[in-house]
C-alpha cells in the first residue's frame, strides 16, 4: 500500500493514499487561545500548526472525527470546511455543518476518489458520556484492491466498540489519537486513550506501523511523547516530524 502521510499538527494530517488527498480535522489557528468545550471544560493551544492552509495544495476531503471541539475544528479549520469538494464526518455534526458535509454512522461507507471510506466507532469519554461530549467517528480507509486499510481511531477511549475494528477490519496503518485528555473539574475521567490504552488495543488490531497524533499542542493532554513510547514495545511506533511528508 503506498501511503504518505503528514502530520501538521494535533490530530491534523494530510493524508494521501491512491491519488486521493484526505486531510484530517483542520485545526491552523494560532497558539495562544483558550477553547471552551463546554460543561466548564476548556483548554489552551499552546503549538501553532507545521503547515498554513496556503501551502497544503489541493485537498480532496475534509475526515472530520468531530465538530463539537476546537482541538479537531477550529476557527481556521471551520473556514476552510467549504473550500473542499466534501466533508465526511458524524451524522449531527453534518446536521450542524450543512452544505457539503456528509454525515456516516459507524460502519457506513463514502467513496472519495478510488478510496472507500468506512466510519469506525468511537466514545470520547467514559461509559454514558456521549450525551455531554457527543458524537464521534474515526475513519479505515481503503485503496482499490488492497485487502487492508489505513485506520484512523478519532478521539475515543478504549472499550469494545474501537476495539471491534479488530474482528471487522485488517489494518495495514493505524493513526492513533492520544494524550490522555482529562480536566479538573472531572477529575480521574478521560476523554482519549492513555498510552497503555493504545497499546492494548493494537495488540488486538496488530496493524504493520502505529503512528501517533494529538498527543501535544494542548494544555488538557496529559501523557506526551515519552509517556505513549514507554508504553509501547521497542520500534512499535513511527513518530513523524510535523511539516514533512513520510512514506508509511
Amino acid at each position: 500500500m503506498s501511503l504518505r502521510v503528514t502530520h501538521i499538527g494535533g490530530p491534523t494530517t494530510l493524508i494521501e493514499i491512491a491519488g486521493v488527498r484526505l486531510l484530517t480535522d483542520p485545526t491552523f489557528d494560532t497558539p495562544g487561545r483558550r477553547y471552551d468545550f463546554g460543561w466548564g471544560t476548556s483548554s489552551v493551544k499552546t503549538a501553532g500548526p507545521a503547515l498554513t492552509v496556503d501551502q497544503l495544495g489541493r485537498v480532496d476531503a475534509v475526515l472530520l472525527t468531530h465538530d463539537q471541539h476546537g482541538d479537531n475544528l477550529d476557527d481556521a479549520g471551520r473556514a476552510l470546511l467549504p473550500t473542499v469538494p466534501v466533508v465526511l464526518t458524524t451524522v449531527t455534526g453534518a446536521k450542524r455543518l450543512g452544505g457539503n458535509a456528509t454525515g456516516l454512522a459507524p460502519w457506513r461507507t463514502a467513496t472519495v476518489g478510488d478510496v472507500v471510506v468506512t466510519a469506525t466507532p468511537a466514545r470520547h469519554g467514559p461509559p454514558l458520556s456521549r450525551p455531554i461530549v457527543g458524537e464521534a467517528i474515526g475513519f479505515a480507509l481503503r485503496p482499490p484492491g488492497a485487502d487492508s486499510v489505513v485506520w484512523i481511531t478519532g478521539d475515543t477511549v478504549l472499550y469494545d466498540g474501537v476495539r471491534e475494528v479488530a474482528s471487522r477490519l485488517t489494518v495495514d496503518t493505524a493513526i492513533v489519537h492520544l494524550g490522555k485528555v482529562q480536566f479538573g473539574l472531572t477529575g480521574p475521567l478521560k476523554y482519549t486513550m492513555t498510552g497503555r490504552d493504545a497499546a492494548r488495543l493494537i495488540a488486538e488490531v496488530r496493524p504493520r506501523r502505529v503512528v501517533p497524533v494529538h498527543y501535544e499542542g494542548w494544555s488538557h493532554f496529559h501523557e506526551g511523547r515519552e509517556e505513549v513510547t514507554a508504553a509501547f514495545p521497542p520500534d512499535t511506533l513511527t513518530w513523524l516530524t510535523p511539516g514533512v511528508p513520510q512514506t508509511v
